[in-house]
C-alpha cells in the first residue's frame, strides 16, 4: 500500500472543516454530513455506504497496517498526526479514526403511515446524552420513528451521535419546525398520543399500547408545554416513592417504551 501524505497542521482546510462540523449544526445542514468517531461506527457507516471520508491518526493507521493491511481499501481517507487528531477529536480517549457520514433524510409521512406505528415524540430535549440514549433505547424497544421539535438539540450533535452507539444509522427520525401541527397530523393517522406528565390521570402500566401509539416526552427541567400536553390523548405518570418528583427524561422514556414493547411482544 502506497504511503499517503500526512496532515500535520490544524490550519489544514480539511481539519478546520472537521472542527466546524463538530461544533455547528448549520455547517452540518449545509454540507449534508456529520462526524462520527470510533472504529465500530466507522465500519458500520462504511458497510452501509454512508461514509464520505475517513480521517485516521498516524498511530492508528500504522497499527491497522500491521494487523489488517486491507482495512482502508475502498475508503477515501486522510492520515493526520496524532497531535492534530487529538486536537480535533471530541472524545476524551480517541480511538484514532473518525469519518464524515451522509445525513439520512426520512419522510415524516412514511413514519406516520407505519401500520404498527410506535413513535417517540420529543419536545425541547436539550441534553445531548439524553437524546442519544433515547435514540438507542428506542431502537432496542422497537420504536418505528422519532419526531422532535426544533427546540430539541440537533440530532447530529457529536455527543448525541456517540450516545446512540450506532442507532443513529438505523432509527428513522426527523426534526420539525411545525411540531404542534405534526401532533395534530399524528392524531389524524389514528395514533394515540400518551404524554408523560406529573399531572397524569393514570399510571403508565394501566394503559394499553398494542395499537398505534406515541409517547410524548418534554424538556428535562420544565416538562411538556401546555400546548403539547393539550394535544395528547391521555396524560400518564410513573409511580414515584420517597421525595422524588420526576425521573430523568431518558429514563422515563425508556420505562414507557419498554412497557409498550412488553405488551406488544405478549400480544404476538
Amino acid at each position: 500500500m502506497k504511503q499517503k501524505s500526512i496532515i500535520s497542521s490544524q490550519s489544514n482546510p480539511q481539519i478546520k472543516n472537521l472542527a466546524l462540523l463538530q461544533k455547528k449544526a448549520k455547517a452540518r445542514d449545509e454540507q449534508g454530513v456529520f462526524v462520527i468517531e470510533g472504529f465500530k461506527m466507522y465500519e458500520e457507516a462504511r458497510d452501509m455506504g454512508l461514509l464520505v471520508k475517513a480521517y485516521v491518526s498516524e498511530s492508528f493507521y500504522q497499527d491497522m497496517l500491521g494487523k489488517q493491511p486491507d482495512y482502508f481499501d475502498g475508503t477515501d481517507y486522510e492520515i493526520v498526526t496524532d497531535s492534530v487528531y487529538k486536537a480535533v477529536s471530541e472524545t476524551m480517549t480517541p480511538q484514532g479514526i473518525m469519518g464524515l457520514v451522509k445525513k439520512q433524510e426520512y419522510d415524516p409521512e412514511k413514519i406516520l403511515s407505519s401500520p404498527n406505528a410506535f413513535l417517540l415524540l420529543l419536545e425541547d430535549i436539550r441534553d445531548p446524552g439524553n437524546l442519544g440514549t433515547m435514540i438507542r433505547t428506542a431502537e432496542g424497544a422497537g420504536v418505528t420513528g422519532i419526531i422532535a421539535n426544533n427546540g430539541t438539540v440537533d440530532l447530529y450533535n457529536p455527543k448525541v451521535v456517540r450516545s446512540t452507539m450506532g442507532s443513529i444509522f438505523r432509527m428513522p427520525f426527523c426534526q420539525t419546525e411545525n411540531f404542534y401541527d405534526f401532533l395534530k397530523d399524528i392524531k389524524e393517522h389514528n395514533i394515540s398520543i400518551y404524554a408523560a406528565h406529573l399531572n397524569g390521570t393514570y399510571y403508565y402500566e394501566q394503559e394499553g399500547y398494542i395499537d398505534k401509539c406515541a409517547f410524548l416526552i418534554g424538556n428535562e427541567a420544565n416538562g411538556l408545554s401546555e400546548q403539547a400536553s393539550a394535544l395528547a390523548d391521555k396524560l400518564i405518570k410513573i409511580p414515584m416513592a420517597g421525595k422524588v418528583e420526576s425521573l430523568n427524561a431518558a429514563v422515563a422514556a425508556a420505562i414507557l417504551m419498554y412497557e409498550a414493547a412488553r405488551q406488544r411482544n405478549n400480544a404476538k
